[in-house]
């Protein structure tokens, strides 16, 4: 079964477990929310909605809520000397779908569980121990002294000798 639903001005094809980013909309994060401007239910018998399907609706779970990629707006007039360059993000949810709806039916399926990190647990064997201890860095060779051999020659250049200036050029 899939649904055509219509959210923030554009319209999605959605089946049970999709994942899609739709403009922002009010649900806190590892909330069930409702949508309810259901245009058409698919499957075995279609209902196409007038404009939309009376009862009807798509249970989804907020997974985040972010922004999206910076859209710049650069707007130059030419030999005018105007320019203008304006930046803009948009506001994002992203949303799992969970259920398709008929007949006013409630979200039978909650927030999945969200899942715990593993932390590895230290072994508390003997072999472990050493093996670590032989796992040492190699140490670093010291790095050449390039400066001291550079010293010298910036002492023996001369600057060079100022050119004496013009006589007699200058008054008239």
């Amino acid at each position: 079964m899939f649904a055509v639903i219509k959210t923030g001005g554009r319209q999605y094809r959605v089946v049970p477990d999709d994942v899609l980013e739709i403009g922002k909309i009010a649900g806190d994060v590892g909330t069930i929310v409702q949508l309810g401007e259901v245009l058409l239910v698919g499957g075995e018998s279609p209902v196409l909605g007038t404009p939309i399907v009376a009862g009807a609706s798509v249970a989804a779970e907020v997974l985040q809520h972010k922004r999206g990629p910076k859209v710049i707006s650069f707007k130059k007039r030419r030999r005018k000397n105007s320019k203008r360059k304006r930046g803009y993000r948009d506001e994002i949810t992203v949303l799992r779908i969970t259920e398709i709806l008929t007949n006013d039916n409630k979200p039978t399926i909650g927030p999945r569980p969200k899942r715990e990190k593993v932390v590895a647990k230290p072994a508390d064997d003997a072999d472990e121990a050493p093996k670590a201890a032989k796992k040492k860095a190699a140490p670093k060779k010291p790095a050449a002294k390039k400066a001291a051999a550079k010293a010298p020659a910036k002492a023996a250049k001369k600057a060079p000798a100022k050119k004496p200036a013009a006589k007699g050029k200058g008054k008239k």
